[in-house]
């Protein structure tokens, strides 16, 4: 276990390179570690993240006025609260799920199909950046009702209002190119706002549209927000979630042979995926009240992050955590994709991820589909794993090798 000391750093390259090593030893020795270069606090234990996350009134995401909403052009949910958020979050939530998600999954599987095609003759591919980041631009445009052919244009912008939300530390230069992606993407988007409210059709942008909260059709202000807010939710973990699946199976043959041999074991898989690596490591609050936390007395006005990926290996809260086991007992399955769930990677209380319930239809229906497509899939040989990322992290690339497939995803 490396040794937590005055020189330790959040934000050092080696941090950087691994920050899973370091977990156990920032749950038992610095559980409210503060980094004096943010002046921010990251808290590490289970219990300790489930209350920053929970008890809104003294830990608000105030925040985000400065963290997200330069890029989001407006209000995103996670500033919202009372009837407004309840409101908005309901027609959000409606377009993930009944109906509207049934028939995203067709829009899933065509994307996926497409994509996935050129590859399958040549029995390799690497899965972050030939399929997972194209995949999951492409499903979020088609549940928003975007063109899909300018994907690769509104992917840079998506990527510049991503990095601006998940750096800890922009620099000017960044920062402006972020806010310039920000601007073009808003540039964008409001003709289209305008057309679906003259002729809306079924999409999200078109619900958002003809929406009204108190009597009120939302501006395009306000539009513009919930759409980038739903592209960044949507793609920035998509391939991230998608490519670490693979990788913890591919490592585990025999848990890998379980899931192929039985279908309804794919939805543990990918809890256990979101526990053992979450996607989005680090959420932050702002403390609305000087608070102690775990014997650390913190002022009114600073800046936690709650640090997801260690919550979710905290031995008090799941039996050897730093183990993947799909068929772990503590993980309950069922309820990995609900407010219920037992792992943080959604988050918890009023401001959980809207999108879990289309997180798990999209990766478990592609998954689905890969898995006896990909038939004897390992890592390419020579190939290097290696993970990127503090805010959000993943696989930098997961290339893999199987056996070619001839005529197409219709013959598998």
């Amino acid at each position: 276990m490396p040794v937590i000391d005055s020189r330790f750093s959040v934000l050092s390259e080696d941090f950087a390179n691994d920050p899973y090593r370091f977990f156990a030893a920032l749950r038992e020795y610095a559980p409210v570690h503060h980094e004096p270069a943010i002046d921010s606090y990251f808290v590490s234990r289970y219990q300790d993240v489930k209350q920053v996350l929970t008890e809104h009134e003294l830990f608000s995401t105030e925040m985000l006025t400065v963290r997200a909403e330069p890029v989001m052009r407006g209000r995103v949910l996670a500033q919202m609260t009372g009837a407004e958020h309840t409101a908005k979050r309901k027609i959000v939530v409606r377009a993930f799920t009944g109906p509207a998600l049934r028939d995203q999954i067709h829009a899933i599987r065509a994307n996926a199909a497409e994509l996935i095609e050129p590859f399958l003759s040549r029995g390799r591919l690497d899965l972050v950046n030939d399929f997972g980041k194209p995949f999951g631009v492409h499903v979020t445009l088609d549940v928003l009702g975007l063109d899909k052919e300018d994907w690769q244009q509104i992917a840079v912008w998506h990527g510049g209002v991503a990095e601006f939300i998940t750096s800890v530390v922009l620099t000017p230069e960044r920062r402006r190119h972020c806010l310039d992606c920000a601007e073009q993407l808003e540039a964008y988007l409001v003709p289209v706002i305008e057309q679906r409210r003259r002729n809306p059709g079924h999409d999200l942008i078109s619900r958002l549209c003809t929406a009204e909260f108190d009597g009120i059709a939302m501006s395009n202000r306000d539009v513009t927000a919930l759409i980038i807010n739903v592209l960044v939710a949507a793609t920035e973990p998509a391939d991230k979630t998608l490519a670490l699946l693979f990788k913890h199976l591919v490592d585990h043959p025999e848990q890998m042979e379980q899931v192929r041999r039985d279908p309804d074991l794919l939805t543990a898989a990918i809890a256990e995926t979101l526990r053992f690596t979450p996607p989005v490591q680090l959420i932050p609050r702002q403390v609305e009240k000087d608070v102690t936390v775990a014997g650390t007395t913190i002022a009114a006005g600073a800046v936690v992050f709650c640090m997801i990926g260690a919550a979710n290996r905290d031995p008090d809260a799941f039996d050897a955590p730093d183990t993947f086991d799909i068929h772990r007992p503590d993980l309950g399955t069922a309820r990995s994709f609900t407010a219920a769930a037992q792992h943080l990677a959604f988050g918890t209380g009023l401001h959980q991820c809207v999108g879990a319930a289309f997180a798990r239809a999209e990766i478990e229906t592609v998954a689905a589909m890969l898995l006896p497509l990909l038939d004897q899939v390992r890592h390419a040989p020579g190939s290097r794993y290696r993970e990127t990322g503090l805010y959000t992290r993943g696989p930098a690339a997961l290339p893999l090798e199987f056996t070619p497939v001839t005529g197409g995803v219709g013959c598998a």
